[in-house]
């Protein structure tokens, strides 16, 4: 699988609306349902989002925003951060991991934990997992993390993006797929009520489930290096941004891709321009 990395911020933000020619449609507030161990339904009114455009420019700003350059239609940015102005704002939450700054005002009982007792972390990001093995506990984290989306709202946002999906892979088999699709599908009831579309962040082996989880596009990064940009490509009708890291990623995506989805090249720690680091291409 790729890295889920990018740098992530935390906080919240305010601001403005987004493109007015982008697609309308009524999207049903879907609940998980999957067959198996620890799944459970739920139910949400269809409301009104809408969905990024195919194939339109994109940046990828959850380092910290800043002018979007020339062509850019699609921006996604920090929780902590305003929307564009103008665009196509896509809202960064970690939401099934802990940031560390904030793992002491998480309950204990929330942070997930192995049979000794011990916090389980994704060790690249230094980051606590969250545990999302019954349904009380799910509907107790989604009320933590659904304030941040009604905050995303508030401020103008026209989606949400929440990272870390694929968590219950580096969880030592504590929790399951189907845990991770109930979950998300609560999520997606309370943004799509809140008029936000919820994109599937990476995780190309849960594309399946889309429907069940109540997701409407998908954020994917290195889907052209790691040959996954078709999976996405496939279960959401092309409405796929893709974050590439390396110039191979680039190229690769483009040369398939770069007629049908959003493709951009940033540096691993998505800085902002006048950094030593900064990185963006498209081409």
């Amino acid at each position: 699988m790729p890295p889920t990395g990018v740098l992530r911020a935390s906080g919240s933000r305010a601001a403005l609306g987004a493109l007015a020619a982008v697609l309308t449609i009524a999207v049903p507030a879907l609940a998980g349902c999957a067959s198996g161990d620890r799944d459970e339904g739920g139910a949400g009114k269809p409301a009104a989002v809408r969905l990024p455009p195919r194939g339109a420019g994109f940046d990828y700003q959850i380092g910290g925003g800043y002018p979007p350059p020339a062509g850019v239609r699609i921006v996604s940015r920090d929780r902590s951060d305003v929307p564009a102005p103008g665009l196509y704002n896509i809202c960064y939450v970690n939401a099934f991991q802990a940031q560390p700054a904030e793992r002491s005002s998480w309950p204990a009982d929330l942070l997930l934990r192995d049979a000794r007792g011990r916090t389980v972390i994704d060790e690249d990001w230094n980051e606590p997992l969250l545990d999302l093995r019954t349904p009380a506990k799910r509907e107790r984290v989604a009320r933590r993390v659904n304030g941040w989306i009604d905050d995303c709202a508030d401020k103008g946002f026209d989606a949400v993006e929440p990272d870390n999906y694929d968590s219950y892979t580096r969880s030592h088999r504590l929790l399951t797929a189907n845990d991770a699709t109930a979950f998300m599908a609560l999520l997606s009831a309370h943004a799509h009520a809140r008029h936000l579309a919820v994109a599937q962040k990476n995780t190309a082996e849960l594309a399946g489930r889309r429907e069940r989880a109540g997701l409407d596009f998908a954020v994917a990064e290195e889907c052209g290096q790691y040959d996954e940009c078709g999976v996405y490509a496939k279960a959401f009708d092309d409405r796929v941004v893709d974050i590439e890291y390396t110039d191979h990623g680039l190229e690769a995506a483009r040369a398939r891709w770069g007629d049908r989805l959003s493709i951009v090249r940033r540096d691993r720690d998505v800085s902002t321009p006048g950094s030593a680091a900064y990185v963006r291409k498209v081409g």
